[in-house]
C-alpha cells in the first residue's frame, strides 16, 4: 500500500527497508529520494527515487530514551478532573515500546489491560548532547518533530501501578513514531500546531499545540536541567482533550479497531490494533 501523504515543499526525513537494512530517505519537493549518512551526521541524498510503502516504513528515529508529559493540554486536565500542574508532570516508557507507522498496537494479555487508551501527541527529538537548556538556546538543541500515539493502559497506569505511571505506559508497541520526522526550519511554530486522534474513521481527539501548559522550550529546559539529554530522546508533550478514558462510558481500544495520529505538518500516523499474541517465556 503506497502511503498517501500530504504533497509538501518541507523536507521530511523518513525510515525505511530496502532489502531488510533501514535507510533514511528524504522527502522533498514531492519526491522521496535514498540519502546516506544519519540526521545525527547529515543526510546526502543519492538521487535514487523511491516510494513509500506502509509495511516497508519504519519510525523515523529509534529513540535512546522515552518522556513523556502528563496533563500539559488545559483541557484535558480538566477532562481529567485535575489541577492544572505547576510543573511537568514527567513519565517514562522504555525504547522497547516504540512501533513503527503501519504496526500493530498489542493489547496486554500476559498482564491482562481491558483500559488500552489512545494519545495523540507531538514528539520533540532531540539532536545533540543537551544540559541545563535555557530558553535563550533551549530549541537549538531539537533535531526535529514527529507524531506519537502515547497509548498507555489505564488500569496499570493508576491501579495496579504502585503510584506510578511508567508500567502502563510502556508495555510493548505502545509508542508509535512517525510517519516523518520534519526538521525545524520547515516547520510553523510548534507551539501552533493542530493535532487530532481518528478512531475508525470518527474523529476523536481535535485541538492545538496552544493549548499546551508548557511549551516545547519549557520542556526541553526542565528535562535537561541538571540531566543529559542524550542525541535521539524522545520527549511526548501530552494529549489534548478526547481520551477515551473521558468517553461516557470509556471508549478503550479494542481488537480490529484502526487509530490515526495526526499532526499539522507531520502526517498522518495509522495503526491497527489486536490482542498480544503470548509467548513462552524466553
Amino acid at each position: 500500500m503506497v502511503l498517501d501523504l500530504l504533497p509538501s515543499s518541507f523536507m521530511r526525513i523518513y525510515r525505511i527497508l530496502v532489502e531488510n537494512v533501514p535507510r533514511y530517505v528524504i522527502g522533498q519537493g514531492g519526491g522521496y529520494f535514498l540519502s546516506e549518512g544519519t540526521p545525527w551526521t547529515g543526510l546526502q541524498p543519492t538521487g535514487q527515487q523511491v516510494e513509500l510503502e506502509l509495511e516497508y516504513l519504519l519510525a523515523p528515529v529509534v529513540p535512546t530514551t522515552i518522556y513523556a508529559i502528563g496533563l500539559n493540554y488545559r483541557a484535558h486536565a480538566v477532562e481529567m478532573e485535575k489541577s492544572i500542574p505547576e510543573h511537568p508532570v514527567v513519565t517514562m516508557k522504555s525504547p522497547t515500546a516504540l512501533l513503527d507507522p503501519g504496526g500493530t498496537i498489542r493489547l496486554p494479555r500476559f498482564l491482562p489491560s481491558d483500559s488500552v487508551d489512545y494519545e495523540c501527541e507531538l514528539g520533540i527529538v532531540i539532536g545533540r548532547t543537551c544540559k541545563n537548556a535555557t530558553p535563550a538556546n533551549a530549541l537549538d538543541y531539537v533535531l526535529g518533530y514527529t507524531a506519537a500515539n502515547d497509548v498507555c493502559a489505564r488500569d496499570w497506569q493508576k491501579i495496579y501501578s504502585g503510584g506510578q505511571w511508567c508500567k502502563g505506559k510502556t508495555f510493548d508497541t505502545f509508542c508509535p513514531l512517525g510517519p516523518a520526522l520534519v526538521r525545524p526550519d520547515s516547520m510553523g511554530d510548534p507551539d501552533r500546531l493542530a493535532i487530532k486522534t481518528e478512531l475508525n474513521g470518527g474523529q476523536v481527539q481535535s485541538s492545538n499545540t496552544a493549548d499546551m501548559i508548557f511549551s516545547v522550550r519549557d520542556l526541553v529546559c526542565f528535562l535537561s536541567g541538571s540531566t543529559t539529554l542524550a542525541p535521539g530522546t524522545v520527549i511526548l508533550t501530552g494529549t489534548p482533550t478526547g481520551v477515551g478514558a473521558a468517553q461516557k462510558p470509556p471508549r478503550f481500544l479494542q481488537p480490529g479497531d484502526e487509530v490515526v495520529v495526526e499532526v499539522e505538518g507531520i502526517g498522518r500516523l495509522f495503526n491497527r490494533v489486536d490482542a498480544e499474541v503470548v509467548e513462552a517465556a524466553r
